[in-house]
């Protein structure tokens, strides 16, 4: 079960983060700064996969961001690697500019690919239909 997906830059601020579980405000903060730290302070010759207190973490970079999953012990670490590079190919398709500006967009992605902690879509198509449906209603 995915538990947390993190979006960071290489200073290690937090640009997006979505929690599949509960974990208190008080928290969120502390286990990021850990999580973010652990993750870029790694050689890129190191493996993607990490394991931190009971969560497994999978990362990925693409250019100045990083994405970083927390999940289970149970879950598959290469489905995660995987669905990482899926939803930057969408994200990468949806947006012609600065995705920063539109996180509002990239927050209903997220939901048409994962609910409650688990991958429910993987194709492209599918998952940008209801935000391509919103754009056009928007801008007609």
């Amino acid at each position: 079960m995915i538990r947390f997906l993190l979006m960071v830059n290489r200073q290690g601020q937090t640009r997006l983060s979505r929690y599949y579980t509960d974990v208190e405000l008080k928290l969120r903060q502390n286990l990021e700064t850990e999580v973010v730290q652990r993750c870029l302070s790694r050689s890129k010759e190191q493996c993607s996969f990490v394991e931190y207190q009971d969560y497994k973490l999978v990362y990925r970079q693409y250019a100045a961001l990083y994405i970083v999953v927390g999940v289970t012990d149970d879950e598959n670490e290469l489905s995660i690697f995987e669905m990482i590079h899926n939803f930057v190919e969408i994200l990468d398709k949806y947006f012609s500019r600065v995705i920063m500006f539109n996180l509002d967009r990239v927050h209903i992605i997220l939901d048409e690919m994962i609910q409650n902690g688990h991958i429910v879509e993987t194709n492209k198509s599918r998952i940008l239909a209801p935000i391509t449906a919103i754009d056009k209603i928007c801008d007609g």
